[in-house]
């Protein structure tokens, strides 16, 4: 194809980090790369391959006459074929696959191959995937791949950032910040508590998280054991599936049990799940927009890392990109996992296959969201108090100090509190002997008169450094 009489296209270019359409599998790639086990195909294919061998295990020892218990040489060997996975071994599936159609079929028959090289394995080769419907297997791989990338991934780097904020909670505990409701001066805060609303509300976010059942199923075409009763009638095989799904690796697989399926497994918990991970993002939304903002204000300056360059052509900036970078890729990541999270619990009757490409994203929506996580951690990092800046915008707010007058007022009983320090105030840039001379000529005890008079917008704090220290 050309364009103005020159190549634009090369249908021959090589997949690297420049022509990757993702970018996450390009630009941000190192920074990705403990996801890309988990939740690339690859990472889809070994657990595959781990549940096809776990189920075919278990089998041997369900005491069926036709399948006696496998000696330890051979368990050896077929926990190996999981545990030594490898791209070579990915990339042979692949080869079966382009021949079957069938990823799943192809995973069957690459086991079966690798069941000839051992003479007790070589006759059993009709018990690999016995009785299973390929949803059996892909469900409880996607319930795998989602507890290790939960575990190993996404919830340390979501702990990196709550801990960072903890810690900013606590070192400016007790540094005074005009808080700003509607944009408009308020009633003042500490930075530190700031902070600390964030490392609540992700604190229990992580939670909600980390809560969440992974369910798998192993119950055949349409979830009623058509398959497995018809070739042993009398066997108990919800209680053995159960069995299988919920002990523990390496005998089982260690999720939970999905009793209720169709073809596939409902994917209520995934739902469960990806809201739970997108309410985190929301707050860390929220939290990247609020530390941009001080920034801009100048509350917090940013430090100068050698050689970067803040614009093309002004020398002095020094953007606050991580937070934008974090506000984007959170943006991303959200409508993502909102999407999985509406369209995986819908299935037209047994099952159609829309399920199968979207569960194919769930690396990119968390991976946009790791990616955030560390950017938010970027830009903690930077951040240095500006003390002064701080302390010249509260000495400027003397009207916020209305609020504790009229209230004391309210406390003695003085009419109309509210709104004489309404009109006094409201719309003006109050001084502070604007605002003591009416103090001084309220109807209330000497003491309360003098308490007031010792106010000022950096002391009015209530029990913000407490709060603030105590998260």
């Amino acid at each position: 194809m050309l364009c103005g009489g020159r190549h634009f296209y090369n249908p021959r270019m090589d997949l690297s980090p420049l022509t990757a359409l993702s970018p996450l599998d390009g630009r941000y790639a190192a920074k990705l790369a403990p996801l890309r086990p988990i939740l690339s195909e690859w990472g889809y294919m070994q657990r595959r391959v781990q549940v096809e061998i776990t189920w075919f295990i278990a089998l041997s020892d369900a005491g069926l006459a036709q399948f006696e218990p496998l000696s330890v040489a051979a368990r050896t060997r077929l926990l190996a074929l999981q545990r030594e996975f490898s791209e070579t071994d990915a990339q042979e599936i692949k080869q079966i696959e382009r021949t079957t159609n069938h990823d799943v079929k192809a995973v069957e028959y690459w086991i079966r191959a690798r069941l000839g090289t051992l003479p007790e394995l070589q006759p059993l080769g009709e018990f690999v995937h016995f009785a299973c419907t390929s949803e059996d297997i892909n469900n409880t791989s996607h319930a795998l791949q989602l507890r290790d990338a939960r575990a190993h991934v996404l919830l340390p780097a979501l702990a990196a950032v709550t801990q960072r904020v903890r810690e900013l909670a606590h070192a400016h505990a007790r540094v005074p910040m005009l808080s700003r409701t509607h944009g408009q001066p308020a009633t003042p805060t500490t930075v530190g508590k700031e902070f600390a609303n964030f490392a609540a509300r992700l604190a229990a976010a992580q939670t909600h998280i980390a809560g969440v059942q992974l369910l798998a199923k192993m119950n055949g075409a349409v979830g009623n054991y058509n398959a497995h009763v018809a070739a042993c009638p009398g066997f108990d095989w919800p209680a053995f599936s159960r069995s299988v799904v919920e002990t523990p690796e390496p005998q089982g697989l260690g999720l939970h049990f999905q009793p209720y399926s169709t073809q596939i497994e409902p994917h209520d918990y995934m739902a469960e799940l990806f809201d739970a991970v997108a309410r985190a993002n929301t707050i860390c939304i929220d939290l990247a927009r609020d530390c941009w903002g001080y920034v801009s204000l100048g509350y917090f300056k940013q430090k100068v890392k050698a050689g970067e360059v803040g614009s093309s052509t002004m020398p002095h900036k020094v953007n606050p990109i991580d937070f934008e970078n974090a506000e984007g890729n959170l943006g991303l990541a959200n409508a993502l996992l909102r999407h999985l999270a509406e369209k995986l619990p819908v299935s037209r009757w047994q099952r159609d296959l829309t399920d199968s490409t979207v569960l194919r994203n769930i690396g990119v929506a968390l991976g946009h969201a790791v990616l955030a996580y560390q950017s938010l951690l970027t830009g903690l990092d930077k951040l240095e108090l500006n003390a002064e800046a701080l302390a010249q915008d509260l000495d400027d707010e003397w009207e916020v100090l209305a609020e504790p007058i009229q209230t004391v007022m309210r406390r003695f009983g003085l009419p109309g509190a509210y709104e004489k320090l309404k009109e006094a105030t409201r719309g003006r840039h109050v001084t502070r002997e604007a605002l003591h001379a009416l103090v001084r000529s309220l109807d209330i005890p000497a003491e309360e008169k003098e308490r007031l008079l010792t106010l000022t917008p950096a002391t009015y704090l209530g029990i913000a450094a407490d709060l603030a220290e105590r998260v």
